[in-house]
């Protein structure tokens, strides 16, 4: 969009100013943030200086789409020391260093920077603002590379109230490659003798509300100074690599030739070629842990072309846990264990919480075991268990199940013994807690085998005859559950003669069986 600024196409991009408020600057800053890029920058490497007028000559809201505008322009980019850094520098009546090129090493961190600046106001001296980016920016105090392609980044509104043609001509000097974005008219000829050649590729003149228009045609000038023409490595698993490298041929014709071997065994060499047209690749049966040298050596057969190398080393031979299984679960706890157990593993972790959406609780286990008991759980309940092999990389391989609690088999309460005749009782009791399935009602007679009946669960009596006069009778009643029985209570009754009344076992009588008790 680089234009004479009297054109009739560019007058009709001014538009009118919009006002921001802060409100949609909290928008915006959340939206960057938070969407990230629609594709991502590998293969740039290269120190970013930009210059931004916060002078008192710019609106705040022009302040603040000037910002949003470089985090924009930046965030398909790969942000680190190998990649493309950035720094930042405000001109006022002195100009204000933000942030050097080595201070922020993420993408992240980079746009939380950006979004939090502010405007400093004052005069435009921008030709002094200049003058400090050449002595002190590229330099290797402030985080600048020595080897790496160089690009300053003037953002404006077109005015400056000091000579800026002297110290852009050094800065030129010293290899940076100028771009200009200005968001007045200015003075063009001045601006397009500043920007670097050729000019109508490096002078933008753009309004403040329409600079989404550029972003993409700067981005891809910018591009085409720092993009590398070097090797990289991505998606590395032990076994493969994915090769990535800037496109170095044309010809259909042309092809490139691979060679990689193991540092450990240089002269076992192992070969792959691709067409011309392709930039990627993947090795693969490769072996774990080991350090591969790689050339890639573009063939055509009218130039010769310098390989590109790397050295990529793949990482442990990482699995997860195959098989969890669940076992000796209780109401309170249940038993977690995992096969098989990995070499290299350095630990353990055992994630687990309700389902769904409880909080979940971690236990660290050595490596040396493949086992453990979760304790302190609710009853009745579906736990989501997540067993995570964590290696000494610091990746980890995770594997999960369900596994669920027993409900609380609780007792019986208040058992008691209402007399019918001197051959029968009634016995009733109140309900026990949980899910009853039924209840259990065993009678020990005199001399007789015991008898044993199921009660509905929605029955607390149950009639029981046959007993033999002038004898002691046992009864017991248990609460029936989906995992088992809860704990019986039981009493002890004295069946009269026909001439007496029935008396039935007093309080000392009445005693707690429990599931081991040889009498229940």
């Amino acid at each position: 969009m680089s234009r004479d600024p009297q054109s009739p196409e560019l007058r009709a991009a001014m538009l009118p100013v919009r006002a921001s408020s802060l409100q949609s600057l909290l928008l915006a800053a959340w939206i960057f943030l938070c969407t990230g890029a629609e594709y991502s920058v590998e293969d740039a490497e290269g120190d970013l200086l930009f210059l931004m007028d916060s002078s008192g000559s710019i609106l705040p809201y022009e302040f603040t789409e000037l910002k949003e505008f470089v985090v924009d322009l930046l965030k398909p980019f790969t942000i680190g020391p190998s990649d493309v850094q950035v720094s930042f520098m405000h001109i006022s009546d002195d100009p204000v260093l933000e942030f050097p090129f080595d201070k922020y090493m993420s993408n992240t961190a980079l746009q939380w920077g950006l979004l939090n600046m502010e405007q400093k106001l004052g005069d435009t001296n921008t030709g002094k603002a200049m003058t400090r980016a050449k002595d002190t920016m590229f330099t290797q105090k402030a985080g600048a590379r020595p080897d790496v392609p160089k690009v300053l980044v003037w953002l404006t509104d077109g005015a400056s109230s000091d000579d800026i043609l002297e110290p852009i001509q050094l800065l030129k000097d010293l290899g940076a490659t100028i771009f200009i974005v200005s968001t007045g008219r200015g003075n063009y000829m001045e601006l397009k003798a500043a920007a670097s050649d050729p000019s109508e590729r490096r002078l933008y003149y753009v309004d403040p509300d329409d600079m989404y228009v550029i972003t993409e045609e700067l981005r891809n000038e910018i591009l085409e100074i720092i993009r590398a023409k070097k090797l990289r490595a991505m998606d590395i698993t032990a076994n493969s690599f994915r090769l990535l490298w800037p496109k170095l041929l044309s010809s259909d014709s042309d092809y490139y030739l691979i060679e990689y071997s193991s540092l450990t065994e240089p002269q076992r060499k192992s070969w792959k070629t691709v067409t011309g047209d392709e930039t990627s690749v993947v090795l693969r049966q490769l072996l774990p842990e080991t350090t591969y040298e790689v050339k890639l050596t573009p063939i055509n057969n009218n130039n010769y072309n310098k390989p590109l190398m790397t050295k990529v080393t793949t990482l442990e031979d990482e699995s997860s846990p195959q098989r969890i299984v669940i076992s000796e679960s209780r109401p309170r706890s249940f038993q977690v264990s995992w096969a098989p157990t990995p070499p290299g593993v350095a630990a353990y972790e055992v994630l687990y919480g309700i389902l769904p959406g409880g909080e979940p609780r971690l236990l660290n286990i050595d490596s040396s075991q493949n086992t453990t008991i979760v304790n302190n759980l609710e009853p009745n309940t579906t736990y989501l268990v997540t067993v995570s092999a964590v290696y000494h990389s610091g990746r980890k391989k995770a594997l999960s199940a369900k596994a669920c609690t027993q409900d609380v088999n609780f007792q019986v309460n208040h058992l008691k013994l209402t007399d019918i005749s001197p051959t029968s009782v009634i016995a009733s009791w109140d309900p026990a807690k949980g899910r009853v399935l039924n209840y259990r009602v065993r009678c020990t007679r005199h001399r007789r085998s015991p008898s044993v009946r199921n009660i509905p669960a929605q029955v607390q009596s149950v009639l029981l005859t046959d007993l033999i006069p002038g004898t002691d009778n046992r009864i017991c009643v248990k609460a029936v559950y989906k995992n088992g029985t809860g704990q019986g209570l039981c009493r002890t009754v004295h069946t009269p003669q026909q001439q007496d009344s029935l008396s039935l076992g007093t309080e000392s009588a009445k005693s707690f069986c429990t599931q081991e008790d040889p009498c229940w």
